[in-house]
C-alpha cells in the first residue's frame, strides 16, 4: 500500500478542523456583544454543544495541526473555559438556589403542581397532551401555540379548571391558561408585541396570594432580531419588581437560561432558578436530546421551596413539558433560599438600554410601516 495513501485526507481534515473552530470562536465572541442582530443572538443557546466541540476540536487540532499548533488550540481552550463558566451554575457542581423541601415538611395545602408545555401548533396529538394533563392532574395548565383548534381539543380535560383564561391565535402565540387555585385579576396583554400574549393572574393557596406571570415571546430567526423579545421579558421583570407579594414566572421565553437577558430578568424581577445546582432542564427540541436547550422556563421569588421538578417525555410537540410542585410557605422559604439578587445601577441603566432599543425599534418598524 502507498505510504501517502493516508495523506490524502489528512489536508481536507486539518482545513475543515480549522474552518469550524474558526467559527466557533468567532461564534463566541459575537455571543459576548449587546446587538440584537438574530445570527448572533442565536449563538447563546447551543453553548454546552459548543463547548464539547471546542474540547474535541482542539484536543484534534494540538495533535495533528503541527502548522497552528499551539494558538488555535489555545484559542478553543481559553473560550471553552468560558463556555463552562456560563453554563456552569446549571451544572450540579453549583449552589442551588431553591431549596428543596420534602413531603412532611411544609402543609400539603400550600403546595401546587404546574405543568407548562408549548403544543406546537401543528401537532395534532392532542390526545397525547390530553392524557398528559389527566394523568397529572396539575393544580395549573399552561398551553402554549394553541390555536382555536388546540383549544376546542383541550376543552373536555379543562372543562373541571374554574379558572380559565385563553387567547387562541393561528400564527403560534395563543395561549390559554387554566387553574385550579382560587384565580382573580387575570388578564391576557400584548406586552411587547401585537398578538404575541402573556397571562398575568393573581393566584392563592395556602393562605398565601402570589402573582403568576407565563411569557411567550417571539425567538431570533431571520427578519426578526431580539428587541421586542428581550422588551417582553424585562417588562414582565419590571411587573415582579413592582409587586408586593411573591411572584411566579413560567413559559416559553425563547431564550436560554445562561443568557443575558434571563439574568437580567431574574435580577430586575427579583427571581431565584429552580434549575441552578441542579441541572439544564432542557426541553428543545424534544426529538434530540443531545442538543437540549432550556427554552422553557420557571422562576420563582424567594417564598417558594421546591418539592419536585423535572421535564417529561414528548407529547408530539417539539418542545417537552416542564413540571413542578412548589410550596409556597414563606417564612420557611425565605430563611432556606439563596437570596434574590437585587438590581444595582448597572442591571437598571441594561434594563433601560433594552426598553430604548425596543421603543427605537418599534418607531423604526411604525415609519416602515406607514412609507409601505
Amino acid at each position: 500500500m502507498d505510504s501517502r495513501s493516508g495523506s490524502g485526507w489528512r489536508a481536507p481534515l486539518l482545513w475543515l478542523l480549522r474552518v469550524i473552530a474558526a467559527l466557533l470562536v468567532f461564534g463566541s465572541v459575537l455571543s459576548t456583544t449587546d446587538l440584537n442582530q438574530w445570527w448572533i443572538r442565536i449563538w447563546d443557546f447551543p453553548r454546552l454543544q459548543i463547548l464539547v466541540a471546542m474540547v474535541l476540536i482542539a484536543a484534534a487540532l494540538w495533535k495533528l495541526d503541527r502548522a497552528w499548533r499551539p494558538w488555535l488550540p489555545l484559542a478553543l481552550a481559553g473560550f471553552a473555559v468560558w463556555q463552562f463558566y456560563r453554563v456552569f451554575p446549571y451544572t450540579p457542581l453549583a449552589t442551588t438556589e431553591v431549596s428543596r423541601v420534602a413531603p412532611d415538611e411544609t402543609s400539603a395545602t400550600a403546595c401546587f403542581t404546574a405543568l407548562t408545555l408549548n403544543v406546537l401548533q401543528d401537532n395534532r396529538e392532542y390526545a397525547r397532551t390530553a392524557d398528559l394533563i389527566r394523568g397529572l392532574d396539575p393544580d395549573i395548565v399552561l398551553l402554549m401555540e394553541t390555536d382555536q383548534a388546540w383549544a376546542d381539543a383541550m376543552a373536555p380535560v379543562l372543562a373541571n379548571y374554574p379558572g380559565r383564561i385563553d387567547r387562541p391565535l393561528d400564527n403560534t402565540y395563543g395561549i390559554m391558561f387554566a387553574s385550579r387555585l382560587p384565580m382573580d385579576n387575570a388578564s391576557i396583554q400584548d406586552l411587547a408585541q401585537k398578538d404575541t400574549p402573556s397571562v398575568l393572574a393573581t393566584l392563592a393557596v395556602g393562605g398565601h396570594r402570589f402573582r403568576m406571570i407565563a411569557l411567550h415571546p417571539r425567538p431570533p430567526m431571520p427578519k426578526q432580531d431580539t428587541e421586542e423579545r428581550d422588551a417582553e421579558i424585562i417588562m414582565a421583570a419590571k411587573q415582579s419588581q413592582d409587586l408586593a407579594m411573591p411572584v411566579l414566572a413560567i413559559g416559553d421565553f425563547n431564550d436560554v437560561a445562561w443568557s443575558d437577558t434571563t439574568r437580567l430578568f431574574k435580577d430586575i424581577g427579583g427571581f431565584l432558578d429552580p434549575r441552578i445546582g441542579r441541572g439544564t432542564y432542557a426541553t428543545f427540541p424534544s426529538g434530540m436530546v443531545w442538543l437540549g436547550w432550556p427554552l422553557d422556563h420557571l422562576f420563582a421569588t424567594e417564598e417558594f421551596l421546591l418539592a419536585d421538578m423535572r421535564v417529561g417525555e414528548s407529547v408530539g410537540s417539539d418542545h417537552r413539558p416542564v413540571i413542578a410542585r412548589l410550596c409556597l410557605d414563606p417564612d420557611a422559604a425565605v430563611g432556606r433560599n439563596e437570596k434574590a439578587k437585587a438590581p444595582d445601577a448597572e442591571d437598571e441603566e441594561e434594563a433601560g438600554e433594552v426598553m430604548e432599543e425596543f421603543e427605537e425599534d418599534t418607531a423604526k418598524d411604525r415609519i416602515e410601516g406607514e412609507e409601505g
